[in-house]
């Protein structure tokens, strides 16, 4: 898909997205310390410094707003010298499908060109920094390993470490971020969707985890590259509810998909929709193979954010995850769901593609499930790494757990 640049309109008009709101679950109400909560790009006084004089580059997309207005127009009206905006999976401006090819263009609003992080070149290459001092990432994150924008930040600071220009991060909260469980990567499964050792859900904010990156020497070579972090301002813990402005990707468009994403995703390497081409996505879960007498029906077709969805145009058959169950909590994990589907299907043969792996991490899981083991046993399978990154993980903190 061809990236396409807007101007003359404003930001969010533009995007097509509006603020991040569910139309039928109002979105949770904030704490008294929400309004106090400022993200790092909004803390222009403590950077601002680091990029006079510099040529700086973006790694920024919708997310990345200062207020209203885009990093990118905040920094320009700024006098800052913006020399490349780099665009990761779903395109600068936010608008691209899951998966689609981002091509380079230019910013009409602020002329700069935009170069692609998500296509054929998913690591900045010399060429692509050759006019750029300082890199400035700001993105929002869901506190999920396969979420690719991290992957992204992986890239980027290994980029930076090789070709000695300095990494700013910009923090902002995690949704999940109580949330530190599921298998931990194994390096054999490396791939775009889980570069690093982390659990499936992290528990830390990108600034957090872009220290771990640098701290734990795990970007090639064991290099480190020169990162300054911008905390958040305010009083801020890894428990605190935050109703995300606007949405983290075209198929993440509630805050209710956010909390079910990590345990949705693993659907995406079996023979199962993820709602992809409904208008609940990772709100709800189907297939064909399903007993006709789940209780609820779909039947996915092309949109915009999903032009070729899995299943399209076939009758799925699940459940509609939209409402929470009674007694469920704002942020969890759970394998429920994919343990269900698998018991209930009717090709158990082809329920599996090669891409579970790649999400779970290890090979261990598709086994335990094949095999009936239950939920609980398949957790404490998990749990001397996971026991080990939690250890590893205060080392990084910035802010309080709860």
């Amino acid at each position: 898909m061809i990236l396409r640049i807007l101007a003359g309109a404003s930001f969010l008009g533009a995007l097509g997205l509006g603020m991040f709101t569910q139309s039928a679950v109002p979105p949770a109400p904030q704490p008294a310390a929400a309004p106090t909560l400022q993200v790092g790009a909004a803390q222009l006084p403590a950077y601002l410094p680091w990029l006079q004089g510099k040529r700086v580059g973006l790694v920024v997309n919708q997310t990345s707003l200062v207020g209203r207005t885009h990093l990118a127009d905040t920094l320009k009206s700024r006098g800052v010298n913006l020399t490349a905006i780099f665009a990761p999976e779903h395109g600068f401006r936010g608008e691209a499908a899951d998966g689609a090819t981002i091509a380079d263009g230019r910013d009409a609003r602020t002329g700069v060109m935009v170069r692609s992080l998500y296509g054929k070149t998913k690591k900045p290459t010399p060429e692509m920094l050759a006019d750029v001092d300082v890199l400035v990432f700001d993105i929002q994150d869901v506190g999920t390993r396969f979420y690719t924008f991290i992957s992204t930040l992986h890239y980027v600071m290994e980029a930076a470490a090789e070709q000695g220009k300095t990494v700013v991060v910009l923090d902002r909260p995690n949704p999940n971020g109580a949330v530190i469980d599921g298998p931990v990567l194994e390096p054999k499964h490396r791939s775009f969707v889980g570069l690093d050792p982390l659990p499936v859900c992290h528990g830390l904010t990108v600034a957090e985890l872009a220290k771990m990156l640098n701290g734990e020497k795990w970007l090639a070579g064991g290099r480190q590259c020169a990162l300054k972090v911008v905390p958040m301002a305010g009083r801020y813990t890894h428990t605190l509810p935050y109703a995300l402005p606007v949405r983290p990707s075209p198929n993440l468009p509630t805050a209710r998909a956010v909390a079910l994403y990590s345990s949705i995703c693993f659907f995406e390497g079996t023979n199962v929709s993820v709602g992809r081409g409904t208008e609940r996505p990772f709100e709800v879960v189907g297939s064909p193979t399903q007993p006709t007498s789940r209780p609820y029906q779909f039947t996915p077709r092309p949109n915009a954010g999903s032009p070729t969805p899995p299943l399209n145009g076939q009758l799925c058959y699940g459940l509609n995850l939209h409402q929470p169950a009674p007694g469920e909590p704002a942020e969890f994990f759970t394998l429920k769901y994919l343990l269900d589907f698998y018991r209930q299907s009717t090709d158990k043969e082809h329920f599996f593609t090669k891409y579970f792996e790649q999400l779970a991490g290890t090979d261990s899981l598709r086994a335990q499930i094949i095999a009936g083991r239950s939920e609980a046993s398949i957790r404490a399978s998990w749990q001397p790494a996971l026991s080990r990154y939690k250890a590893l993980r205060k080392k990084y903190l910035l802010y309080p757990e709860r």
